[in-house]
């Protein structure tokens, strides 16, 4: 009777927790809206896919996200603020390597958005996101801090100046964008900063007279569209 009433009372002891954890996630409010810690797992496996607290529906705290194979290494972590669903955002690689970061209003991108160098926490890309577009300039990084590329960009679409520099900062490449498509004048530059080809954009297409420069001198000229023969 002893030995009965002993596995009984074992039995509560340990089975208890266990009953209690899982009885805490996963649940409903009256209004039939997500409430608490909520954990989801890949179909047929226990990896997590996702897990988080939810306040009557809305995501509040912390979120993780994960891949099949990412283990206990999240690929996203949210941070929600508690005003207008934003939440300070960061993605990373399955080692565990900042890849990005910035802020979400939702599903949309919102403010500066940062990328990381792949071997290094240096800064390899700067954006901006206006409702989840691309608006103003972007800036990306050589490894060594110089700016490789300079382009702006309007709701999303290349709208103005899109500079190209060397790893020494010299200027390669000067194009003009409108609504995405090449147009105006366009120029080309040696290591030196030397003109090497002058000419103009219409359409996405070369336009017009284009010049070909070698040490200063004009050495080929050619124009857009070119006649059929």
């Amino acid at each position: 009777m002893k030995k009965t009433v002993l596995l009984f009372f074992f039995g509560i002891l340990f089975c208890s927790p266990f009953v209690f954890s899982q009885s805490e996630i996963n649940q409903m409010d009256s209004q039939g809206q997500r409430h608490g810690v909520w954990k989801k797992t890949f179909e047929g496996t226990d990896q997590l896919r996702y897990e988080g607290t939810f306040e009557h529906g809305k995501e509040v705290g912390q979120f993780k996200f994960y891949c099949e194979s990412c283990k206990n290494q999240p690929m996203v972590i949210k941070n929600f603020t508690g005003k207008d669903n934003i939440a300070d955002v960061k993605y990373f690689t399955i080692k565990g390597k900042l890849v990005s970061e910035g802020k979400m209003k939702g599903k949309d991108r919102i403010g500066e958005w940062v990328y990381f160098q792949e071997k290094s926490n240096d800064v390899m890309t700067r954006e901006q996101y206006t409702n989840g577009k691309l608006e103003g300039q972007v800036i990306t990084y050589y490894p060594n801090g110089k700016i490789t590329e300079e382009t702006t960009y309007k709701k999303g679409i290349k709208d103005g100046e899109d500079n190209y520099y060397s790893p020494d900062g010299v200027l390669l490449k000067k194009l003009l964008y409108k609504e995405g498509q090449l147009q105006g004048p366009a120029l080309y530059y040696d290591a030196y900063g030397n003109v090497v080809i002058e000419g103009f954009y219409k359409d996405d297409k070369k336009h017009g007279l284009w010049k070909y420069y070698k040490n200063g001198k004009v050495i080929l000229e050619e124009t857009y569209p070119k006649k059929n023969n």
